[in-house]
C-alpha cells in the first residue's frame, strides 16, 4: 500500500442554494471527510490507498463504502457498526465561495476503534501514514488511537504526513495546540496553514515560529496558502511556489485535501520539492472550480492537462 489513514466519513449535504443556511430548502446528498478525501485523491493520481475507519451499519455507510471502494480506495479495513449512525455534515455556501460546516457526528461510529484494534500490520506495510488533526477533534479517545498509530508508522519506518486541518467547531483551541504538539515528533511531513502554526505555537512572530520548528525532526514543512499558493521551509528560510488563478471560485472546501494527495503523490514519486508544490497547488485549484468535497479531485491526465503537459482531445 502506497499510503493509509485513519478518519471519520460522512454523508454531506451541500446546498441547492448560496447563503445562510436557514433560508436552504434543498441539500444533494454527497460524501465528505478530511482523511476520506485524502484518499480519494490519492486514489484519482493512481496511488494504492488505504482507509482505516468504522461506520454506521445503515444505508447511508454502505453508500459511503460502495463509492469509496467504486473509486478504487481499498476498504478492507472500514467496518460497518451496528447502533451508530453514519455521521452527517450540513454545508452553507456564500457566493464567494466560502462557507461554514455543521457537524452532526456524536456519537460517532469511530468510538468503537481503539488503540488496540487498530491493524498493525496494515499500517507497518504502508508507504506512508497520512493523519489529519479532524479524527482526533471528535472524540478525545481518539487521540490516543493516533498517537498508537504514529507509534507503530515510527517504530517501523513509514513516513509519517500529517495536516492539523483545525475545526475549532469541533475542539477548542487549547485541546488542538495540547494534542496535536504531542504528535509533531513523530512527524516527517507537516501540511499546515500559517494560521495553524500561529495557533500551535501561540505566536505570531516567524522567527519564534522558525524557532519552534526547529525543536523538531521535521523532514519538510510546508504551508498551504489558498490562491496565494505555497511555502516550504528550506534551510530557514521560505520558498514561495505561486498559486494559480482560476476564473471562478465555486466551493472553498476539500482544496487543502485535495492539495495533501497532491503533494503525497510527487512525494512519492520522489520528485523535488519544488516540482510536488507546484503539482499540489494546481490540484488545490482544480478543487475550488468544482462544488463538493471530492467531486474536483483530479485524476492524473487532468492535472497533466491543467499544467499544459499533455494534450486533451475533446472531440
Amino acid at each position: 500500500m502506497d499510503v493509509v489513514t485513519i478518519g471519520d466519513g460522512m454523508i454531506t449535504f451541500d446546498p441547492g442554494t448560496k447563503g445562510p443556511l436557514r433560508f436552504v430548502n434543498t441539500f444533494e446528498r454527497k460524501i465528505g471527510g478530511a482523511e476520506l478525501n485524502v484518499m480519494l485523491g490519492c486514489a484519482r493520481l493512481g496511488l494504492n490507498a488505504g482507509w482505516i475507519s468504522r461506520l454506521g451499519k445503515d444505508e447511508f455507510g454502505r453508500h459511503i463504502v460502495n463509492t469509496v471502494r467504486g473509486e478504487g480506495v481499498d476498504v478492507s479495513q472500514v467496518q460497518l457498526m451496528d447502533g451508530y449512525a453514519t455521521s452527517l455534515n450540513f454545508k452553507e455556501v456564500q457566493e464567494s465561495g466560502e462557507g461554514r460546516t455543521f457537524y452532526y457526528r456524536v456519537p460517532s461510529p469511530t468510538e468503537t476503534l481503539s488503540p488496540d484494534l487498530l491493524p498493525f500490520n496494515y499500517i507497518c506495510q504502508a508507504k506512508v501514514l497520512h493523519m489529519t488533526g479532524v479524527f482526533c477533534a471528535i472524540l478525545e479517545q481518539n487521540r490516543a488511537i493516533a498517537l498508537r498509530a504514529l507509534e507503530i508508522a515510527k517504530e517501523n519506518s513509514v513516513t509519517v504526513s500529517f495536516d492539523p486541518n483545525i475545526r475549532l467547531r469541533l475542539w477548542s483551541k487549547e485541546e488542538a495546540r495540547d494534542t496535536i504538539l504531542t504528535y509533531l515528533p513523530y512527524v516527517d511531513h507537516l501540511l499546515i496553514s500559517k494560521e495553524e502554526l500561529e495557533l500551535l505555537f501561540d505566536t505570531k512572530d516567524e522567527q519564534e515560529i522558525l524557532a519552534q520548528i526547529g525543536r523538531f525532526n521535521f523532514r519538510e514543512v510546508v504551508i498551504k496558502d489558498g490562491q496565494n499558493g505555497s511555502f516550504a521551509l528550506v534551510n530557514g528560510k521560505w520558498l514561495h511556489v505561486p498559486g494559480v488563478k482560476v476564473e471562478k471560485v465555486v466551493d472553498t472546501v476539500g482544496a487543502g485535501d485535495g492539495f495533501d494527495s497532491g503533494y503525497l503523490y510527487g512525494l512519492l514519486q520522489e520528485w523535488p520539492l519544488e516540482e510536488r508544490l507546484v503539482f499540489a497547488n494546481a490540484i488545490g485549484a482544480m478543487v475550488v472550480q468544482v462544488s463538493g468535497d471530492n467531486e474536483g479531485l483530479p485524476y492524473l491526465e487532468d492535472v497533466e492537462s491543467f499544467l499544459g503537459k499533455r494534450e486533451i482531445i475533446e472531440r
